[in-house]
């Protein structure tokens, strides 16, 4: 396969190992699409509350958030017995002082800088430069010496990076001060990432995302807490939550924390490789949801750059084996589906090609006077 070790490692970071097909229950599209779902709700809701909503206040809500997510694990760790996994990990003050800590850093600083790009940037914009978060993941395992340095990589994960380049010629809202906001979240998401991996080195720490939030939580919302008092706070009143609704406040942070138990699900009834293939179709929507919703423009070549930029990031998440693989699997099951419904499968067909017409015309058709946030 084309991929590197490090590209192994970064998969099986993301996902964990392949568990057994579920024997009963849901089908697994099922998961795929409730992951999709939320974690584009997550995205969008954020945007339209930092944006649309003017409540100029992205550190104090991804405090909020942090604090919701540590008040909801410690509830389901007393009452419930889906986090009795943490038992196995083996947890001491200094090890959390000393791992859990600069994880949790790392995590708030990226949650800072991508929720302050919201302001700055369009939703379909930084999904393209969200691109970019393997191949500086991957920079930053050889880095830290967790990976050896593979040239061949390297070429393979450049193809991404010229996408993004093209993509970002092709944006017509490009704020530098954002672009640079997006960079430094995809840095620190990196080293959080680096951090993970190192972490996860010994069998014995190995953790599903709720049980890592039930850790990483109260170390975030700690951090952002204290950057929102000289932040955020000081221009904060109660007018302004009011203004936006408590309830709105408390939905935001209920759908962001229940992207993190969708994940586990996810995982738990599929695969690495289905949450990486899932992500990718995630943010094709997202940059579709973003031109309908938020009228963000996408040109033409920003169009061309993502599609080398997402082809790159197929390659080098699965490899080309197993991107054939997956291929041959489609085309078999599209074959069999049109055998046995022709005439929905045409539907399907015709339905899919006006939406994506429907789509241009509508973002193309954005009058000059939106091109600013």
């Amino acid at each position: 396969m084309a991929n590197g070790r490090s590209s192994q490692d970064e998969r099986k970071l993301e996902g964990g190992n392949p568990p057994p097909a579920p024997s009963s229950g849901l089908h697994p599209a099922f998961y795929i699409a409730l992951w999709i779902a939320l974690s584009s709700s997550v995205i969008l809701f954020n945007k339209w509350v930092l944006s649309s909503a003017k409540f100029n206040f992205p550190l104090f809500l991804t405090t909020w958030h942090m604090v919701f997510a540590t008040a909801m694990t410690q509830i389901l760790a007393r009452f419930t017995t889906i986090l009795d996994s943490r038992h196995k990990v083996p947890m001491t003050p200094a090890t959390y002082t000393r791992a859990i800590v600069p994880i949790g850093i790392m995590f708030s600083l990226s949650l800072i800088c991508g929720n302050l790009a919201y302001l700055y940037l369009s939703v379909s914009f930084i999904q393209m430069l969200k691109a970019t978060n393997a191949v500086v993941t991957l920079i930053a395992t050889w880095a830290f010496g967790i990976a050896p340095t593979n040239f061949k990589t390297l070429g393979n994960v450049s193809i991404i990076v010229i996408g993004v380049v093209i993509a970002s010629f092709g944006e017509i809202k490009f704020d530098m001060l954002g672009f640079l906001i997006q960079v430094g979240g995809i840095i620190f998401e990196a080293l959080r990432l680096v951090m993970v991996q190192r972490l996860l080195s010994s069998a014995e720490f190995k953790m599903d995302p709720l049980v890592s939030l039930y850790y990483y939580a109260p170390a975030c919302a700690l951090t952002n807490g204290v950057v929102t008092i000289f932040t955020d706070l000081p221009r904060l009143t109660m007018a302004d939550i009011y203004g936006l609704g408590v309830g709105t406040l408390i939905a935001n942070a209920l759908v962001a924390f229940l992207l993190n138990a969708s994940v586990v699900l996810l995982i738990g009834k599929t695969s690495a490789v289905v949450l990486t293939m899932a992500g990718i179709l995630k943010d094709i929507l997202l940059v579709c949801a973003s031109m309908l919703i938020f009228r963000d423009p996408v040109t033409p070549l920003q169009f061309f750059g993502y599609s080398i930029a997402l082809a790159g990031l197929c390659y080098y998440k699965l490899g080309a084996e197993k991107i054939q693989s997956l291929s041959t699997d489609v085309r078999l099951q599209v074959g069999e589906y049109r055998r046995s419904n022709p005439a929905k499968a045409k539907g399907i067909a015709a339905g899919a090609v006006a939406t994506v017409i429907l789509i241009v015309l509508y973002a193309g058709s954005s009058p000059s006077t939106q091109l600013t946030n």
